[in-house]
């Protein structure tokens, strides 16, 4: 099933220099890049986009870690996207992560985990729209990917 999904490549992630690093983790799986951004998320779109932590008493310190510095907003698509997406990650707490994954890899704390990926596809849909204009979402199609992926 193909699925579009949200990526945050994180300030901390942009700071030590690794976007290309994990963009190529995605495409080298046979994910699409739909969309792609860098910017500075502003106070109000952060806590629109962590609203269901906003009662936890970490919700202070990852609003300001998100909007400290630049961050990659991607939208990723490919089949089952959304999973796919989630175990290239890792776990979120990087000491639980498989070695290989993206925190697993490079990631020490939870609090510098790297990347963010939507949890749902409900959630997908939503965080999408927060980070992206519909007009800033691109469909087309890879030379590639006839060797990536079915023609079902």
């Amino acid at each position: 099933m193909t699925e579009r999904t949200l990526i945050l490549i994180k300030p901390d992630a942009v700071q030590r220099a690794l976007i290309g690093r994990i963009v190529d983790r995605y495409e080298e799986r046979g994910l699409r890049i739909a969309g792609m951004k860098l910017m500075v998320a502003d106070r109000a779109l952060a806590e629109r986009h962590y609203e269901v932590h906003r009662d936890k008493p970490f919700f202070a310190g990852l609003i300001e870690f998100i909007t400290s510095g630049p961050l990659v907003a991607m939208a990723v698509e490919g089949p089952n996207a959304i999973a796919v997406c989630r175990e290239l990650n890792g776990a979120t707490k990087p000491i639980e992560a498989k070695p290989g994954s993206i925190r697993g890899y490079w990631a020490l704390e939870t609090g510098h985990n790297l990347v963010h990926g939507s949890d749902s596809a409900e959630n997908a849909a939503h965080e999408l729209s927060l980070w992206f204009n519909s007009d800033e979402l691109l469909d087309y199609e890879r030379d590639l990917d006839r060797w990536v992926l079915d023609a079902d």
